[in-house]
């Protein structure tokens, strides 16, 4: 797969072919008249032609808002203005090479693979703070930073139904799936703690997963031309005289200044409307507060340590970064244009709800129904990115269809948590896929999307195995999945 990636073309001229192929195949579609029936509303869904006068005027008049409005945009030019900072300074060479030193080896390994689940509750930070740092961590221990990159990157996406807290998507998913469940059964619900239980078991086992893969089958076989030469260190760092005081005290006032803002019931990052933490300022502005953060750590940090004297020199750390992402701002132009394509000629719908019919047409026993499902979703996912768009999508067919044949509406959904994270890694369709490609090139600028793919392959293939293994033994051992014994019956 790996040799395949490397003859595929450049990143951005595969986004510009997977865009004019979309264009073709929608016209086809709805030549041969391609449509399937909602799950929900009963609507036929109809394939639309982009070549057709309205796919044109589409096309035309909403260019510059696929761009504009596309999620990883926005979120990583906001982010790396801040690392920037911290970055030109000497913080994070300084930050990192502590970290090494404390933890090398697998336990670097496990470290970033567990920071990488922990970072969903902080929406898609990860993916623009995390997997970044992963692969400059790895490059100060003498490691080859792709394989920091494909762990965090693992841990993020592969293990974004894993956690230690319960998270937005955990409320979101409970949501769709009582609305779904009350529609054969009017007293059921779903609560956002119902997977809790395996869902903690899970941070675990990703961790295990991920640092096997990184260890034994991803680190040892990349290419050694991907091993950049080190960096040439700061005055400051290499002496080890490097000056943290001043970023402590910054730290603790910043942390000081969330919690005010967060923890009290009228907290100004509170929901304004329920006084809970989801769905608050805090997490959906989660990536400005860490911009912000590091920005102010890495001058406070070269000030202290004579990097800086003038406001013109951390200006020159944003700046820099932004220089760095110019391919990637290319990149993400024609991603955009593919995926709103893609989910504008509705092949992406009309292909899950088939899937999802030809699974409900086959009678299984409830723990061959249960991996059927993890194997369907684990496709769908990767032709649509959205956790919760698929999410909407699937429960109304598969909710009442299994809860009439004994199956627990949170049973499930845990089953379609595990379907949907195992594939997050290996498909382009994922919105953050070319950010991940965009920093990797930053080490290997051959590297395509393919290569990413074959790199991420081993995880991918570990979490969907270990997940599903875990998923059978926990339904043989009658063990709770979440606090009130929800569990697999229903």
């Amino acid at each position: 797969m790996e040799r395949a990636g490397n003859r595929l073309p450049h990143p951005t001229l595969l986004f510009v072919y997977l865009c004019l192929l979309i264009v073709l195949l929608s016209a086809l579609s709805h030549w041969l008249g391609l449509a399937a029936q909602h799950p929900v509303t009963g609507e036929t869904l109809q394939s639309q032609s982009l070549l057709s006068g309205s796919g044109l005027r589409w096309m035309l008049t909403n260019t510059v808002s696929n761009f504009v409005g596309f999620a990883p945009v926005g979120t990583v030019l906001v982010a790396m203005l801040g690392i920037g900072v911290a970055e030109h300074s000497g913080l994070l060479a300084a930050v990192l090479s502590r970290v090494v030193a404390a933890a090398n080896g697998w336990a670097l390994s496990a470290s970033i693979v567990f920071a990488g689940v922990l970072s969903s509750l902080g929406a898609d930070s990860g993916y623009v703070v995390l997997v970044p740092l992963a692969g400059m961590a790895f490059a100060s221990a003498g490691r080859n930073p792709l394989a920091g990159i494909a762990a965090a990157f693992a841990g993020v996406s592969g293990g974004y139904s894993a956690n230690l807290a319960i998270g937005p998507l955990d409320a979101i998913l409970a949501g769709l799936s009582t609305e779904s469940v009350q529609l054969v059964a009017a007293e059921v619900s779903v609560n956002s703690s119902d997977n809790y239980y395996f869902m903690l078991a899970s941070t675990v086992l990703i961790t295990v997963l991920g640092t096997l893969a990184t260890e034994r089958w991803v680190e040892p076989k990349l290419s050694p031309h991907s091993r950049p030469e080190p960096a040439k260190p700061a005055p400051a760092e290499s002496s080890g005289q490097a000056r943290f005081g001043g970023v402590l005290l910054y730290s603790l006032i910043f942390i000081a200044a969330v919690l005010v803002a967060s923890v009290p019931a009228e907290g100004a990052l509170r929901n304004p409307d329920t006084g809970g933490l989801i769905q608050s300022p805090l997490l959906s502005g989660i990536v400005t507060l860490i911009a912000v953060y590091a920005a102010g750590a890495g001058m406070v940090f070269g000030y202290n340590n004579g990097r800086y004297r003038k406001a013109d020199d951390w200006i020159a750390g944003m700046e820099d970064s932004m220089k760095t992402m110019a391919s990637y701002l290319v990149l993400m132009f024609f991603a955009a244009q593919f995926v709103n394509y893609f989910a504008w000629s509705g092949l992406g719908a009309i292909l899950a709800i088939k899937g999802a019919n030809l699974l409900t047409s086959v009678a299984l026993p409830s723990t061959g129904l249960l991996l059927g499902f993890i194997l369907v979703c684990a496709f769908i996912n990767l032709l649509i990115g959205s956790a919760s768009a698929k999410w909407a999508l699937l429960a109304p067919v598969f909710v009442p269809m299994l809860y009439l044949l004994g199956v627990a509406p949170e049973a499930t959904q845990l089953a379609y948590r595990i379907g949907d994270s195992s594939t997050n890694i290996i498909t382009p369709l994922m919105p953050y896929f070319g950010v991940v490609v965009a920093f990797a090139q930053r080490y290997d600028k051959n590297l395509g999307v393919g290569t990413l793919m074959a790199m991420m392959l081993p995880y991918s293939i570990l979490f969907l195995v270990g997940w599903s293994i875990m998923l059978l033994l926990w339904m043989w051992s009658g063990l709770p999945i979440g606090p009130a014994g929800a569990g697999f019956a229903a």
